[in-house]
């Protein structure tokens, strides 16, 4: 992989995000169905509430509308698919573990149900502070626990470090997430932009974050493991 770019760009996305890191809302749900689905699209089953929670991946940083961003896009997508799928955002810009790990019990009480399924995505605002990767292996670790205890099925989107940071550091922090996913039997998606990192043309001016059309081929990337993920109803 070309981490050339990824390193330079992970540094410029991720200082602009973290300046303007927010406090913790309440999770808010996606634009309703009919603003963001196919008019045509035909769902079925029971509601299958998912609670996207992340950092400015999620939010929707830089982009025109929250429609825009990966949470109301994966809604869309999955319920032209037939997935009766309600998606709450949850992303927070600058977010790092320890900022996630801190609102993650106010964010699944502010839900009025139980989510079938939490996709989890923190990591990035780590590499830019340059915390030890073993903070950030303790609290992702934490919030699987947390969610563990709570039988949440999880996704976890992985996250890569740039090589500047050294082999050491590298190999540390890139376990992390498959080394988890394994540790607590959830599903995983080992690099999450890894389908967009290197095409600049999907890419905002900060070289990370995604455009409209990067999300767009974010979601198509990730749509099948989500769906994979996402426990059978029961009755």
């Amino acid at each position: 992989m070309e981490f050339g770019k990824w390193s330079i760009g992970l540094a410029a996305a991720l200082a602009l995000a973290g300046c303007q890191q927010q406090s913790a809302p309440a999770p808010q749900p996606t634009a309703s169905a009919a603003s963001t689905d196919v008019a045509s699209a035909q769902v079925s089953g029971p509601v299958r509430r998912i609670l996207a929670f992340g950092d400015s991946l999620f939010a929707g940083y830089g982009l025109a509308s929250p429609l825009e961003s990966y949470p109301s896009q994966l809604q869309a997508a999955l319920r032209q698919e037939g997935v009766n799928a309600q998606v709450v955002n949850a992303g927070v810009s600058g977010n790092t573990t320890a900022d996630g790990l801190q609102r993650l019990d106010f964010t699944l009480e502010s839900m009025a149900k139980k989510p079938d399924l939490v996709i989890l995505e923190l990591g990035g605002n780590d590499l830019l502070r340059g915390l030890p990767p073993k903070e950030t292996r303790a609290n992702l670790s934490a919030m699987l626990e947390k969610l563990k205890a709570l039988d949440i099925p999880v996704l976890l989107m992985g996250m890569r470090a740039p090589p500047n940071g050294g082999p050491e550091f590298q190999k540390a922090f890139d376990g992390i997430y498959p080394d988890l996913a394994k540790r607590f039997g959830v599903k995983l998606v080992p690099f999450f932009i890894g389908s967009i990192y290197d095409k600049p043309q999907l890419l905002q001016a900060d070289h990370i974050h995604p455009t409209r059309q990067g999300v767009e081929a974010l979601v198509a990337a990730t749509k099948a493991q989500v769906t994979a993920a996402i426990p059978p109803a029961t009755k």
